[in-house]
């Protein structure tokens, strides 16, 4: 296997991981920018009132995502295992 070969299976497997956990990350961070805005106008400083709502959200998110993510992970493990022949060249 040659140096672009890595390189590019090195790439499309950041890309892939990137492009599974963004909307997990996402609604997280939307949430808690939320959170922390609710606490500075009520200044209720309760450290449960900043976990439990992402926890809550990123579960809801991670149900609601996982068949996109399921389909994805597939897509590029096939993509991968049927290119094998190429890379041993």
């Amino acid at each position: 296997m040659d140096p672009m070969k890595a390189i590019t299976l090195g790439q499309n497997a950041i890309a892939i991981s990137l492009l599974l956990s963004a909307p997990l990350l996402l609604i997280g961070m939307v949430v808690g920018l939320l959170i922390a805005i609710f606490q500075a106008t009520t200044q209720i400083q309760e450290m449960t009132l900043t976990f439990v709502p992402k926890i809550v959200a990123v579960m809801l998110a991670l149900l609601f995502f996982s068949s996109w993510m399921l389909i994805k992970m597939t897509d590029y493990t096939q993509d991968l295992f049927l290119s094998i022949p190429n890379l041993i060249r």
